[in-house]
């Protein structure tokens, strides 16, 4: 055995190699994103990426709401609007993970029910991770 360091062309090979695997397991993939912000004067203020995965799942990488529009309806606004998109792309769950100083306690007043956590106190952070059934 010998660990090596891949090259693209292997990590392309290591990911087809994995999505040909689950192919077994998934008998149907949603495609689609949703990539949402607010403007405000003309300037962005607050948004969201999403992604549809496997299995009708909606995965949230990144919600973001300007400093100075936060506590105001901005983030909700967003929420509201991507799980309207999420049902019309097909989802049926959507996941998303945040961290203690970010909003876990945002997400847990818009119904997401928290599935897990760990806390890495030696680094300082604590990382939660999110569920909802739309």
């Amino acid at each position: 055995m010998k660990i090596v360091d891949l090259t693209e062309e292997q990590v392309d090979y290591i990911e087809e190699s994995l999505e040909d695997y689950d192919e077994k397991y998934i008998s149907y993939k949603l495609e689609g994103r949703i990539q949402i912000g607010i403007e405000d004067g003309g300037k962005l203020v607050a948004g969201l990426d999403a992604c549809m995965t496997a299995f009708k799942i909606l995965y949230v990488s990144t919600v973001f709401v300007d400093e100075n529009y936060r506590r105001k309806g901005y983030g909700k606004a967003l929420i509201l609007e991507m799980e309207k998109r999420a049902k019309e792309l097909g989802a049926n769950t959507i996941r998303l993970d945040t961290f203690n100083w970010q909003g876990k306690d945002f997400y847990e007043a818009l119904n997401y029910k928290m599935v897990g956590s760990y806390d890495n106190a030696e680094d300082g952070y604590s990382e939660y991770f999110f569920l909802k059934r739309i």
